[in-house]
């Protein structure tokens, strides 16, 4: 019998792979019909991606950035390389029209593409191929480009471009989620929500390179990816806070660790590995009698930071008098 093209489709999902569609290549690209930005803040230099789909880890494919070079979304029929040789690119000194012109110049897929790509100085350029399913379009405004392919109607790419410009109060990854967020308010894709991704990289250069995505927030396979990230943003904020405590401890800033660990605890209260660091902290400086109802309460909570907090000293984190170390296991 021969098969439908349903059926070819979902052979093709299966498979992992794309089949030929225009040219002489066959590609072997993921399907990630869906709607993203690409944008900068102009006072801080820092740049974003963020995007939402109805494919699982969508982030794995369309979002790419490297700090003081750019940022670079590709989307629809997938050509991943669109990310890596877009950067390289802008590294070298093309900016974003320029990179974005070579490449789709030179893809014999561009009809079933989506792109958009921004430069470290705010120059935006963005593509959608004719042959992207319907509702497909893109907006380019001052700084950010918003783009979507196969949304449930023709008012999504709109409602981001208004998001983005009425929320230029936000730190920008507040600010791309706003925009997302009204996507899926206006219609969002067609065929419902699966994943997202969030990632911001520094306006200058940096020379480490673990250190190049200040933000890099997957939800891979989720019913509302939206509402996850915006949590596990809170949850990156929070941990900032701590490992901000932990340098100023490094640097024998009692006070500024203090008030960094209390700002983590603030916006999340009922976390224990937050509590307990704190208690170290003030244990560590001569605060053992505020430390010991911390200690105490994490404790009651779940006893393996009590087992824990004996096998600290030994690491040296722990640095008290043997006496007060038992008197803090006893509690």
């Amino acid at each position: 019998m021969k098969p439908t093209f349903l059926g070819l489709i979902l052979i093709f999902f299966i498979a992992g792979s794309v089949p030929k569609i225009i040219g002489q290549s066959v590609y072997k690209d993921q399907f990630a019909h869906t709607f993203s930005i690409v944008a900068r803040d102009s006072r801080t230099g820092e740049m974003a991606v963020g995007v939402q789909s109805h494919w699982f880890s969508v982030g794995t494919i369309v979002s790419w950035g490297k700090s003081g070079v750019g940022v670079v979304a590709t989307q629809s029929f997938v050509n991943p390389a669109y990310g890596p040789e877009g950067i390289a690119m802008m590294e070298k000194g093309k900016d974003a029209k320029e990179t974005l012109d070579f490449l789709v110049d030179k893809d014999d897929g561009r009809d079933v593409r989506q792109v958009a790509i921004l430069d470290v100085n705010g120059n935006v350029s963005a593509y959608t191929g004719k042959k992207c399913i319907v509702s497909a379009g893109q907006i380019i405004g001052e700084n950010y480009s918003v783009q979507a392919n196969m949304m449930l109607n023709d008012k999504v790419v709109p409602a981001m471009a208004k998001a983005f410009e009425e929320h230029a109060n936000l730190p920008l990854a507040d600010r791309v989620l706003a925009v997302l967020m009204a996507a899926q308010k206006a219609g969002g894709d067609i065929r419902g929500q699966q994943s997202a991704a969030l990632i911001v990289v520094h306006g200058d250069k940096v020379d480490q390179p673990w250190l190049d995505k200040k933000i890099d927030l997957r939800v891979d396979d989720h019913q509302e990816p939206l509402k996850e990230m915006k949590r596990l943003l809170k949850v990156h904020r929070a941990y900032d806070h701590l490992n901000r405590g932990d340098l100023a401890m490094e640097n024998s800033d009692m006070a500024l660790a203090l008030k960094e660990y209390a700002a983590a605890e603030a916006m999340f209260p009922d976390n224990l590995e937050m509590k307990f660091w704190k208690a170290v902290t003030l244990a560590n400086n001569d605060k053992l009698e505020e430390a010991r109802p911390i200690f105490k309460e994490v404790f009651e909570s779940d006893e393996n930071w009590r087992e824990l907090t004996r096998r600290l000293p030994k690491s040296g984190l722990l640095t008290i008098s043997k006496e007060e170390i038992q008197k803090i296991l006893e509690l």
